[in-house]
């Protein structure tokens, strides 16, 4: 796979993002950064609060595996037309619409809700919120890709990024700001609210044309023109399987005849990433609990400066790669992740002060938007434009589903073990990603997949 990003200028490259779909993903990523935290690090920090055991807040973390198991339904999000939605929004932005009504619903239903009285309602708003994100987060990332063509795609993932950041910002600091002076219940109320600004986007931005290329329609015609020869079986099961295998199966057979036998490593290499930081965070919040600090504290530094230090992380991050290229750089972002979470092994041991959580913060989010900038640049790079959005839903579900599994039994390891050495253990078990990324340095894979706009 290429990995070489080309620019005439730097002024070339900064004009780019004056394009207004490169600025609408500004908003864009902001609306999908919003709930994540909501129905994770936020939710966890609130049921801590309340006095919720660790290990139910272990538990209930398993909500957010609803966005590693995306591309389950990431083909429906690809081709079924919403009645009423479709003929007025088109294909993405109707499921955009769709996604977010339901965000805004479960979070009203959150707000609503005693973590003390109403544990289950509350999990079950969770639920809404996080499957209804992760079908926006389907539709978003499929208009990104369609709507610019390749070599603006570096600039639409560096604003959705900085979105995406910003509403995380307001899902954390925000949210533990308005807790602490108001109430958990005015929080979410007043973050349902914001997710307008999605919904405002979703409404002026355009429908990007269809720019499925022809690999996918051969693909597909193979299939219906074998269907058409099976005159014994009935019409409507034809057309039901054709669309299945179109829709379903030609996008995964498709990325393992163009990666050979490394097609196993990278999807391992995937699901093994992030599975150090992601683990790490459901028990962060309840750690600054249990060490004594404030929601205001927490609020201030570990979702407010740390998100713009992330920020800042992601752009020095998208330079780097610019330099050394992709691998280089997500090696790089690999140990700086597993030694920052060892900084959280020494944070646990020292008393309550505002420095010192500023500095493991601002550590852990600087490695976390480097890490995460080559990412994303190494996933844009698997992705077949034939199957866009189906094949970004499996490598963005598969960098979640393993992390919030395992991290669902955090709660349990924190009360055996203690947080000293549960932070200890999820930087050991980032040594994994290490070493497939050394692999996959040493193997480079040429993949030829059609990419054009």
């Amino acid at each position: 796979m290429s990995n070489s990003t080309q620019h005439k200028s730097w002024l070339g490259a900064l004009a780019t993002y004056r394009q207004p779909r490169v600025l609408a993903m500004l908003f864009l990523g902001f609306s999908a950064g919003l709930p994540l935290l909501l129905v994770f690090g936020t939710l966890s920090g609130w049921l801590a609060r309340e006095g919720i055991d660790k290990s139910t807040i272990g538990h209930i973390s398993w909500v957010a595996l609803l966005y590693g198991l995306k591309f389950i339904w990431s083909p429906l999000v690809d081709h079924v037309k919403l009645p009423l939605l479709h003929p007025v929004f088109g294909q993405r932005r109707s499921w955009m619409l769709l996604a977010q009504i339901g965000i805004i619903a479960g979070l009203l239903l959150m707000a609503g809700s005693n973590p003390q009285a109403q544990l289950a309602i509350l999990v079950y708003s969770a639920l809404l919120v996080a499957f209804s994100s992760a079908t926006q987060d389907i539709a978003i990332d499929a208009w990104r890709i369609e709507a610019m063509p390749v070599e603006a795609q570096g600039a639409m993932a560096a604003t959705y990024q900085t979105g995406y950041r910003l509403g995380m910002l307001l899902a954390g600091g925000g949210a533990f700001t308005l807790a602490h002076y108001y109430s958990w219940s005015l929080a979410y109320t007043v973050l349902a609210m914001t997710m307008g600004i999605g919904i405002i986007t979703t409404l002026f931005i355009s429908e990007p044309e269809n720019n499925r290329s022809s690999t996918a329609w051969k693909d597909e015609e193979k299939v219906i023109q074998f269907l058409e020869k099976s005159a014994h079986l009935p019409k409507s099961f034809r057309e039901i399987y054709a669309w299945f295998v179109g829709a379903v199966i030609c996008p995964f057979t498709d990325f393992f005849i163009r990666n050979g036998k490394y097609a196993v490593v990278i999807l391992l290499f995937i699901g093994l990433f992030r599975i150090s930081d992601i683990t790490m965070g459901i028990m962060a919040n309840p750690l600054y609990v249990d060490i004594g600090y404030s929601d205001l504290q927490i609020g201030l530094v570990t979702k407010t400066i740390g998100p713009i230090v992330t920020i800042i992380g992601a752009i020095f991050g998208g330079m780097l790669v610019i330099r050394y290229g992709v691998m280089s750089i997500l090696l790089l972002g690999a140990f700086l992740v597993m030694a920052t979470n060892l900084l959280f092994a020494v944070l646990a041991l020292l008393p309550a002060d505002t420095f010192y959580l500023a500095i493991v913060i601002g550590a852990d989010n600087l490695s976390g938007g480097l890490a995460g900038s080559a990412f994303i640049a190494y996933l844009s790079g698997l992705t077949n434009r034939a199957y866009t959005a189906t094949q970004y839903a499996l490598f963005s579900s598969l960098m979640l589903l393993p992390a919030k599994f395992l991290g669902g039994f955090s709660g349990e390891i924190v009360d055996a073990f203690g947080f000293v050495q549960f932070f200890i253990y999820t930087a050991l078990i980032g040594i994994p990603a290490i070493i497939l990324i050394a692999y996959l340095i040493r193997h480079p894979i040429v993949s030829k997949s059609d990419n054009s706009a």
